[in-house]
């Protein structure tokens, strides 16, 4: 039996039958049922190679069921294993194995079987094809092993090849035996596509891009036609090296050499979306894309609809149309059918997606979590887990899984993760500790801090490219939430930050068109504090206007608080009249608005209205008697006029409405402080009373710190009571000796100083600063105690309060005493009477100056002489007259109650008249002293002057001396001068004579004597001295009958020189003496010049 496959007149093959009849199959015109070819197979029994040839054809014109049928009847045909032909059968094995892989290619790797769309009934996964493809190469191979050809060839190489490559990427991700089977091909034929294409994908999983991408490109150039396209590998490298066009113009190439082909389409329609997503372009153009990018998607989906890449990608689509039910079927497809780790999770994250916006937060979360497991660090994954825990409540969850993302290892740069995770940890959960809800406020600040990095570097990117910002960086950018968030963040921390924030929220909000009411007041209020009152005033007012343009419930809301603003900035820029009109169309609108009650009431006391200002109280409080904010508002006010109704109020409010009421228990403990401080009855029953009163003012204090840590107020009322050491020497305790109670005093002090440090932090008063002074000047720290007093009276005060400004003065008298110095005295002066100024009634200060002015007198009174002025004497003698005037003045007065002693005053006034007696005597001492200094002074100065027009006169006599020899210098200079020139012009002369002399004898015969080269000596004739300086031929430009010499060519002997240069001789040189000349020792020549010169340094 022959077979013959005749390529001539076309593709067909022909089969004989019987020997006698041949049937001719024409291959391009196969019948799709196989049943006719079977029988002629059988009946002509076909060598292998045409069953294989066969089954080929059909597969290749996509009739895969007819050629595995023929395949499996090949092996079937018993005459496979006639006449020893079993050896040939592993090419049915190996075509059955591929058929198989054929198979798996379009069969889903896994069935879900609780699927709501995608519902596959009646289908084989791909492992089960795999797991076959497996068993016929085996099989093939113990038939090879068996024929005795050894295991496999090349087909068995390509297939097992293909059969890893296929299977191990996702399931093992081993793809070494792959590589290593694809390799032993293209060892034996280092141009077999498949291998080639095989060896290309590898490298292309592994991220060697240019490596598969040279692949790609020999598969293209062996075989242009080839199935799979290689242009589509080509471009997929190109894509991977961010060569993004000529990764297009690869997919449009093989899009026209396969207009059929599914991938191209795939991914020109996903090239196209991305290209929609580019703020670059205009709106026009990325509709444009998207329309192109969704037809293309479209297509490849309908060539392969079990194609989980366009599955994948189609759903995206949908789901951006809200169409959620082939959404969800299409993710669903995308699962059943991925074959790679990454479409596996974005089916997951899709159907996670769609389930999602259904409102199935438990079938999301499903998803969700397999989404996540299979990829940790997939940030949308990470993303919509933490949305679904949030919406069931598990907000430490959500943390847990952003905070995961974000962190090592493998960090994911997430600008909406963190953005996300930080608006977490920025709300309070329900049983974290106080400590905790702080350390999480400190990680949200961190967090936003590190996305507003982000967003400021992008910016910075896009400002120098023409590329617009991502849509999602645009987005966080223009959230005004998150911008209002980080200003909750930072409102207790940093005003400056706070007000950016609201800044940038606002710059949002005014872009959006509609600018919000709220940020207007807000920042108006922080210009408020920060004591910007025109521009708050500007912002207030221009949030009224913003709240009266909405509707009349939201409007009603935000304008009642916004004209309350508006009349507390009238107010505290002292416009009563505009304050007090704000605030009576609040209460006509709002009578019950107890704290514009509270401000009216506040007006009318700082207009010395005080009892108006307290009928106003009586009637909120008859109205809302339960309001601690009003209760707390009128302790303070009778604090200021009535110490006893205050204590009674505020112990009320303590007994009925509300024991731990934190101001309530602070004013009941500074009532009770200041009580037992300013109690002097030295009672015993009295002591003992004074002493339990500070006992309990320290335990309201401690009380109302346990009830608020934060409470500055409390601390610092517990740091004066350690300072003054309240329950100890203050309350009647007697020290065991004087430099005990110094050492304790300082202790208590440096302790009470450390607590008040703390509370400078947190409380904005200038009560700290001054109490800090306080201790400082127990300390003996005069300088730090008037800075700390300083910082108070300026920035707290506008140097108005008189209790800092006698603060003050006793700390310069006291620096004053101690340093013994007049300038520190002057400056306590100085803060006296400037208290003085301000209550120019106060008995107290006067009695100050007066010690003061008395004080500085005796200062400079026990200075010697040299430690003080006249002028400084004068001064204080005649304030020291001031004070005796006014120690006399308060010695006189007659008053019931004055805050001085009078007898004291008195005493005070005699001390001065005896002191200021002996102000004769020191102006005396001081006038003599300063006449015997100026003295002194003045016999100095004249010495010195002396001495000073001595040293001009040596000085004048020296430059004299000096002239004097540089005018004798010049004179010998140009004597030589002159004489140089004389002996130039006789050696000239002599010259001329010579060559008279020389010209009559020119008749005569000349007699030239020849220089030997061999010996190198000169003829006897020759003179032997030699020339000093150096030969030189006169300058054509100069004076040709002048010559220089230097000094000491001038105390030599010129004449002998001129007899020796004209004693000479003159000698000529032959041509063919150069040699000899070169080679032996040459002999010094002279020749005769008119001009013999010097250099410039020898003339100087």
């Amino acid at each position: 039996m022959e077979d013959s496959i005749n390529g001539t007149t076309g593709r067909s093959i022909d089969i004989e039958l019987g020997g006698q009849e041949v049937i001719t199959i024409d291959l391009d015109n196969l019948d799709p049922s196989p049943d006719d070819v079977l029988d002629l197979l059988k009946e002509g029994q076909c060598k292998v190679s045409v069953w294989a040839k066969l089954a080929g054809e059909y597969w290749r014109r996509g009739y895969l069921p007819a050629a595995e049928r023929i395949a499996h009847s090949a092996i079937e045909c018993t005459s496979l294993t006639a006449n020893g032909t079993t050896a040939l059968s592993p090419p049915i094995y190996a075509l059955l194995a591929n058929v198989q892989i054929a198979h798996a290619q379009r069969a889903p790797k896994v069935v879900l079987p609780d699927a709501r769309e995608d519902k596959l009934t009646g289908v084989r996964p791909k492992e089960e094809y795999y797991r076959e493809a497996a068993q016929y190469l085996n099989t093939g191979e113990r038939a090879a092993a068996e024929g005795g050809e050894g295991v496999g060839g090349t087909l068995a190489f390509l297939t097992r090849g293909l059969y890893c490559t296929g299977i191990q990427q996702l399931a093992t991700r081993s793809m070494d035996d792959a590589m290593r089977s694809f390799e032993g091909v293209l060892a034996e034929k280092p141009t077999n596509v498949v291998s080639l294409l095989g060896k290309a994908r590898i490298l292309y999983a592994r991220r060697s891009y240019p490596q598969a991408l040279k692949m790609f490109q020999q598969v293209l150039q062996l075989n242009p036609s080839c199935i799979p396209d290689p242009r589509i590998g080509i471009g997929l490298c190109m894509w991977a090296m961010d060569h993004k066009a000529k990764a297009k113009a690869a997919w449009q190439r093989s899009l026209e050499v396969n207009p059929s082909a599914w991938p191209a389409q795939l991914l020109l329609g996903l090239e196209s979306i991305n290209e929609s997503k580019l703020g670059s372009k205009t709106e026009q153009e990325r509709a444009e894309a998207f329309r192109i990018g969704t037809k293309y998607i479209e297509k490849a989906f309908n060539a392969n609809q079990k194609s989980a890449a366009a599955a994948n990608a189609l759903c995206e689509l949908f789901l951006r149309k809200n169409n959620l039910a082939r959404a969800l079927k299409l993710a669903e497809r995308t699962i059943q059918f991925a074959d790679t780790l990454t479409l596996l999770t974005e089916g997951n994250l899709r159907a996670a997606r769609v389930l999602h916006a259904e409102g199935s937060l438990a079938e999301a979360t499903k998803y969700y979590t397999v989404a996540t497991e299979g990829q940790p660090k997939h940030v949308l994954g990470a993303i919509g887990m933490a949305q679904t825990q949030m919406q069931n409540d598990e907000m430490a969850a959500a943390i847990h899984t952003l905070d995961t993302l974000i962190q090592s290892p493998n960090p994911q740069r997430s600008l909406e993760a963190t953005v996300m995770l930080a608006s977490l940890r920025a709300h309070p959960r329900p049983g974290v500790s106080s400590a905790d809800v702080a350390q999480e406020k400190i990680k949200a600040r961190e967090l936003f801090d590190r996305a507003s990095k982000t967003l400021e570097l992008e910016d910075s990117r896009v400002n120098g490219h023409a590329d617009a910002p991502g849509r999602a960086t645009s987005f966080i950018s223009d959230d005004m939430d998150m911008h209002v968030e980080i200003a909750r963040l930072w409102q207790d921390e940093n005003l400056e930050r706070t007000t950016k924030a609201f800044r940038d929220a606002l710059r949002i909000s005014a872009a959006s068109g509609q600018t919000d009411a709220r940020l207007l007041n807000n920042l108006g209020a922080l210009q408020h504090m920060e004591g910007n009152l025109v521009e708050a005033r500007t912002m207030y007012e221009d949030a009224l206007t913003e709240a009266a343009a909405l509707c009349p419930e939201d409007g009603e809301t935000m304008s009642t608080s916004i004209l309350y603003n508006l009349a507390r900035v009238y107010e505290d820029s002292g416009d009563n009249a505009m304050a007090k009109e704000a605030y009576d169309k609040l209460l006509s609108r709002h009578p019950e608005y107890v704290d514009a009650k509270i401000r009216q009431a506040q007006m009318l006391a700082n207009l010395g209205q005080p009892n108006e200002a307290h009928e106003q109280l009586k009637q909120a409080l008859a109205t809302q008697n339960t309001n601690l904010n009003l209760r707390a508002f009128y302790t303070s006010f009778l604090l200021q006029n009535s110490a006893k109704a205050a204590k009674d109020f505020v112990f009320a409010t303590l007994k009925d409405h509300e024991r731990h009421d934190v101001y309530s228990l602070c004013a009941a403990a500074w009532i009770m402080y200041n009580q037992s401080r300013e109690s002097r009855d030295p009672n015993p029953k009295a002591m003992e009373e004074r002493k339990r009163n500070f006992q309990r003012a320290v335990e309201a204090y401690h009380k109302a710190l346990q009830l608020d840590p934060l409470c500055a107020v409390a601390a610092q009322g517990l740091a004066i009571a350690v300072a003054e050491d309240a329950l100890g020497t203050l309350s009647g305790v007697l020290p065991t000796s004087a430099a005990d109670d110094a050492q304790r005093r300082m202790k208590y002090a440096r302790e009470a100083l450390d607590v008040f440090a703390k509370i400078r932090e947190t409380l904005n008063d200038g009560s700290v600063y001054v109490n800090m002074g306080h201790c400082y000047y127990v300390r003996d720290e005069f300088d730090r105690a008037i800075e700390s007093y300083e910082t108070a009276s300026v920035r707290f005060y506008d140097g108005q309060n008189v209790s800092v400004l006698m603060c003050l003065c006793r700390s310069w008298y006291a620096k004053a005493t101690k340093e013994q110095t007049l300038v520190a005295m002057n400056t306590a002066l100085k803060y006296a009477q400037a208290a003085l100024h301000v209550q120019p009634s106060d008995k107290a200060i006067m009695y100050n100056i007066a010690m003061i002015q008395q004080k500085a007198a005796e200062l400079l009174f026990g200075l010697s002489p040299a430690k003080r002025t006249l002028k400084d004497l004068l001064w204080a003698i005649s304030q020291a007259n001031h004070a005796q005037r006014i120690f006399a003045s308060l010695a006189a007065d007659t008053s019931p109650f004055l805050p001085y002693n009078i007898e004291l005053a008195d005493q005070r006034r005699k001390y001065g008249e005896s002191m200021l007696r002996r102000a004769d005597e020191h102006l005396a001492t001081q006038k003599e002293f300063e006449a015997e200094a100026q003295g002194r002074l003045d016999a100095a100065r004249q010495k010195r002057q002396e001495e000073r027009q001595r040293q001009e006169a040596l000085e004048r006599a020296k430059m004299e001396e000096h002239r004097i020899q540089a005018e004798k210098l010049a004179k010998e200079r140009r004597i030589a001068r002159e004489q140089a020139l004389e002996w130039t012009r006789e050696v000239q002369m002599e010259s001329d004579e010579e060559r008279e002399r020389k010209s009559k004898r020119a008749p005569k015969k000349v007699k030239v004597e020849a220089e030997s080269g061999d010996d190198g000596l000169a003829t006897p004739a020759e003179p032997k001295k030699k020339r000093k300086g150096k030969l030189k031929k006169a300058n054509d430009q100069g004076d040709d009958n002048e010559q220089l010499f230097s000094d000491e060519d001038i105390d030599s002997k010129p004449a002998k020189k001129v007899s020796a240069l004209r004693g000479a001789k003159k000698r000529v040189v032959r041509d063919d003496d150069d040699q000899e000349i070169a080679g032996g020792p040459r002999k010094k020549q002279f020749k005769s010049k008119e001009y013999i010169s010097d250099t410039d340094e020898e003339m100087s």
